[in-house]
């Protein structure tokens, strides 16, 4: 009796460990399951997105919409249709990363019948911002006197982004250039070493990315967070370094957008980190918080760090 009541107790153990094993076996490969990523259409998925594309959600017309989409650039365009104030912050570092020339103001941009002009008041500079004939000394403040100060009046501007346009000369630089901010992931044509680098969405650059798609709530809109990165195997021979965009789920309009670039050559390197934040003015989609850090570097010419600030703010729609 007593060895049969030993045996049993034995074997209840045995029983008891054995389902310990099965149930932390059974734990670890529920965890396994929540920290994996499905890929559909070569876009990692979160558990949130497996749900949305079981509900109808198309993956692969909202990677075609990412592609074609000219949205970002038309609100900087719109832009020129709305008067707004404009407070500005620009600062150009030293190796030590302290200031050596900076610029600030509060610009109000007005608009009369087709025309728009901007006037400054509170400007205050340091350093050599300028120079002695009161032209900017640093390419930053150029570019971005070039994208946000409309020198004197300028008058019937449109908001449309045309495509293939012919340009040549000067025209065609700041054409490379608007690519290169405005629609980061889309070839250049005519950079040296960048053109089809920064086409991510085409191979040979597409497969070198990894891509990522998951929902999450910004400033009180839930999103669509579109995240593409290299794989590390490429990193260092690859121009964009993060693109992430944060679209509306009501209608796929761009809330913001983080990016960085970098990039190497004998001739030239730039290291430029953007951050963007949109919002809808009546049916205008604008930009109203832009931070910007870049470190530039061309041929026979000193390097140039600097940082800026844009806040756009009293919007007339």
């Amino acid at each position: 009796m007593i060895r049969r009541i030993s045996c049993a107790i034995h074997f209840g153990l045995k029983i008891h460990i054995l389902l310990g094993f099965l149930i932390l076996f059974e734990s670890k490969v529920l965890l396994a399951q929540k920290d994996t990523l499905v890929v559909l259409h070569g876009v990692q998925l979160d558990e949130v997105m497996i749900r949305e594309v079981q509900s109808g959600f198309d993956v692969q017309a909202f990677i075609n919409k990412i592609r074609q989409d000219t949205t970002f650039y038309k609100a900087f365009k719109n832009l020129h249709l709305l008067p707004y104030t404009l407070y500005n912050d620009i600062d150009i570092l030293n190796k030590k990363e302290e200031t050596k020339a900076s610029y600030n103001s509060i610009a109000y941009q007005v608009r009369k019948k087709s025309c728009r002009s901007m006037t400054f008041q509170h400007v205050k500079t340091k350093g050599d911002f300028f120079d002695k004939k009161g032209n900017y000394n640093y390419y930053t403040a150029k570019l971005y006197a070039h994208l946000f100060f409309p020198n004197g009046e300028v008058c019937n501007e449109n908001n449309i982004v045309a495509k293939d346009k012919p340009y040549s000369g000067t025209e065609k630089y700041e054409e490379q250039l608007r690519i290169l901010i405005f629609n980061p992931g889309q070839p250049i044509h005519g950079i040296p070493g960048i053109g089809d680098n920064v086409a991510i969405f085409e191979e040979p650059t597409k497969s070198k990315y990894t891509f990522r798609l998951r929902k999450e709530e910004l400033n009180g809109i839930m999103c669509y967070v579109f995240t593409a990165f290299p794989k590390k195997e490429f990193k260092e021979h690859l121009v964009i370094n993060e693109l992430t965009t944060w679209f509306s789920e009501q209608d796929f309009s761009i809330i913001a957008r983080n990016y960085s670039l970098s990039y190497k050559t004998w001739f030239y390197d730039f290291d430029v980190n953007m951050k963007v934040k949109l919002k809808k003015i009546n049916s205008y989609l604008v930009p109203y918080e832009i931070r910007y850090q870049g470190n530039w570097h061309m041929i026979l010419k000193q390097r140039e760090k600097a940082n800026f600030t844009a806040i756009f703010t009293d919007f007339e729609g």
